[in-house]
């Protein structure tokens, strides 16, 4: 496979695999509490990528470590306990595209703390996918609550904020993808579990679906997805990357409504077309901006190709 199509084809997978996720997430809900669930799924995934480290034979060790500790509080523990606490009273859909507020956070905080000033061209993608967010939140704000919204808007934060952490450690240190993102989401899961012991929710039901929510979330939308997102920011910059993967709300929401019932209204289609401008405004950008780039895959991507 030429690099093209290997890049186009973890744009495409990664977008894919977590706007599936949201509907996963929220059927979940149903057989597990969102702290608990959340913790078993990252710390089983970071079991995953240490098994994998230690079969490819790649160091374990991380600096600095209090760079990887904030990355996996915030990047995984913060964000995947907000939405999932946000989806106990919200639709999926809609978490999903306010958790995907998080690129118009990291445009703004990746120029003053990485430098990375953004074109014209992505302030532009960044202003009209801003639009289309706007769109689909105000068709939604009806539906959940109040506090469901604001729960989900603080994940993207935090999950804008770690992304900043992450793109600064792998770029200024020259970290392992695969140790950094092991080892985050360890912390992450730690955190996670915390709250499950602090918070108690539903007592885990053991289902069919909850071993397929399980399998599904550890796997491609996790281990997978994660170590993907993570090559994919080594080789660009932190905004861009963060915009790439805006069709991940839109498709959480034609998701939920093929398999959840929540069916897109009026504004939320055409915030979805208005995304899709923005999508393909930046697509292109991206591609060359990877290219360019061509930083040697580690031993991890070439196993993953």
């Amino acid at each position: 496979m030429n690099q093209r199509a290997k890049w186009t084809a973890i744009l495409i997978f990664v977008p894919v695999a977590w706007g599936y996720n949201w509907v996963v997430m929220k059927r979940a809900l149903a057989y597990c509490g969102p702290f608990a669930f959340s913790a078993i799924r990252f710390v089983l995934a970071s079991l995953c990528l240490f098994a994998a480290l230690a079969a490819l034979k790649r160091p374990f060790k991380v600096r600095p470590i209090s760079g990887v500790i904030f990355a996996g509080l915030l990047q995984t523990g913060a964000q995947f306990g907000l939405v999932m606490w946000a989806m106990l009273t919200g639709p999926a859909g809609r978490s999903a595209v306010l958790d995907y507020t998080m690129p118009f956070w990291v445009v703004l905080m990746a120029w003053p703390v990485l430098g990375e000033r953004p074109s014209r061209v992505q302030w532009l993608a960044t202003i009209v996918a801003g639009v289309g967010l706007v769109l689909i939140f105000a068709a939604s704000a009806g539906s959940g609550t109040s506090d469901a919204a604001v729960l989900a808007t603080l994940g993207g934060f935090s999950w804008a904020t770690g992304t900043v952490i992450a793109r600064r450690l792998l770029t200024k240190s020259s970290m392992d993808t695969l140790a950094l993102a092991a080892w985050q989401m360890l912390f992450g899961g730690v955190a996670l579990a915390a709250m499950a012991v602090l918070v108690p929710g539903r007592a885990i039901v053991l289902s069919p679906y909850v071993f397929f929510a399980l399998f599904y979330t550890v796997v491609p939308a996790t281990v997978l997805a994660w170590l993907f997102w993570f090559a994919l920011l080594q080789r660009t910059e932190a905004g861009l990357a963060s915009l790439t993967i805006l069709a991940t709300p839109v498709l959480g929401i034609v998701f939920g409504a093929i398999e959840l019932g929540e069916k897109p209204r009026g504004l939320e289609v055409v915030g979805m077309a208005v995304i899709a401008v923005a999508l393909v405004i930046v697509g292109p950008i991206a591609m060359r901006s990877v290219q360019k780039r061509r930083v040697p895959m580690t031993k991890p991507e070439q196993a993953l190709r």
